[in-house]
């Protein structure tokens, strides 16, 4: 126990000294993702983002049009994480500019959670509990049974884990009827 202890205080001193030498930008920057603000710039880039989509009125699916969202919103807000439960390329999820997250990159802000819809809500809610990160990840809408435990802890919580549910229908949408676990 004392090994641990000690080892705890030297990484807690080392925390608090990095803290201590950041730059002003960095700190207030900081602040602000872990009070969970919005950059300022995002509302600006959002509307952008609004109209020109608008004005081009692509005939694309609901999950392709989140995807690109997803990209205008993630480019400005560093502290989300994204991942899907084995599905990123179905519900698009995966921004351009995020890296996977796993063992060798744990710089990485994506997450390949596998077949695990309950163990996927279940961490994300775990992260926004955390603090300074804005999880966000997604499934098909009739898989979120497995998920919804989680899902409606998250909601008894009130904190801001996204949900994104895609292919709402078994025949509907552009790949035509998929498979149900």
């Amino acid at each position: 126990m004392g090994t641990s202890r000690s080892r705890g205080t030297k990484a807690f001193k080392r925390w608090q000294s990095k803290l201590e030498n950041l730059s002003n930008s960095k700190r207030k920057e900081f602040e602000r993702i872990f009070t969970g603000d919005a950059p300022k710039k995002l509302t600006s880039a959002i509307r952008k983002f609004k109209k020109e989509s608008s004005a081009a009125s692509p005939a694309i699916a609901t999950r392709k049009s989140s995807e690109l969202t997803l990209n205008a919103i993630n480019s400005f807000m560093q502290e989300t994480i994204g991942g899907s439960a084995d599905l990123t390329g179905s519900n698009n999820t995966k921004s351009n500019d995020m890296k996977i997250f796993d063992k060798n990159n744990r710089k990485g802000r994506y997450i390949h959670y596998g077949i695990r819809e309950h163990a996927m809500a279940a961490a994300m809610n775990g992260m926004a509990l955390h603090g300074g990160i804005r999880p966000y990840g997604g499934t098909f809408m009739c898989f979120t049974d497995y998920a919804r435990p989680a899902m409606r802890l998250a909601a008894l919580m009130k904190i801001p884990t996204i949900f994104v549910m895609t292919h709402d229908s078994i025949g509907l949408g552009e790949d035509g009827p998929h498979i149900s676990r």
